[in-house]
């Protein structure tokens, strides 16, 4: 799957998002949403799908390339001390 097809999908997932929130919040009698509450709904859903997407990259990537087993374990944290019992 290309990069542009991952992105079309996370767009996808945002306006579906945004549409079905504003749906909801009609059908509760919330009235009708402004623009100015639509563009702040649709920048805090797709900044949480971007967040989401990044820390989720962040995460694949540090434990493909052995960043977790790099800690420095120096410390003396799990070396056995024969004073205590």
């Amino acid at each position: 799957m290309t990069r542009f097809r991952i992105f079309l999908i996370a767009v996808g997932v945002a306006v579906g998002s945004v549409v079905g929130i504003s749906l909801a919040w009609n059908a509760i009698g919330g009235g009708p949403m402004p623009i100015h509450g639509l563009v702040a709904l649709s920048l805090g859903v797709s900044g949480t799908i971007a967040l989401a997407w990044v820390l989720m990259g962040l995460a694949f990537r540090s434990d493909r390339e052995g960043w977790d087993e790099r800690a420095d374990r120096s410390g003396g944290a799990d070396i056995e001390r024969p004073d205590k019992p």
